[in-house]
């Protein structure tokens, strides 16, 4: 059956029997996306976006007052500690 949905190539699936068979088309697959890499991702972007992500926390935290960062914490707290686990 063809698949229809999501961007990319479409794939059509042969039925196998045999679970080794199986197994063994499964890691092919996987080994020729890994060579092929992730398309739509520029590396350059995708660095970017780590180095924001390194600094977010303590830039917020730098622009907020005091008293800001006392409401955050208590709620993290209460979030943390709550019963409705």
């Amino acid at each position: 059956m063809l698949k229809r949905s999501g961007k990319g190539k479409v794939l059509r699936f042969r039925k196998v029997s045999d679970a080794n068979q199986m197994a063994r088309r499964v890691i092919e697959r996987i080994e020729q996306i890994a060579e092929e890499g992730f398309p739509g991702k520029n590396p350059a972007a995708v660095l970017l976006g780590r180095q924001g992500g390194l600094k977010g926390g303590k830039a917020r935290m730098g622009s907020l007052s005091p008293e800001e960062r006392r409401k955050l914490a208590l709620k993290a707290a209460r979030a943390r500690w709550s019963s409705k686990r």
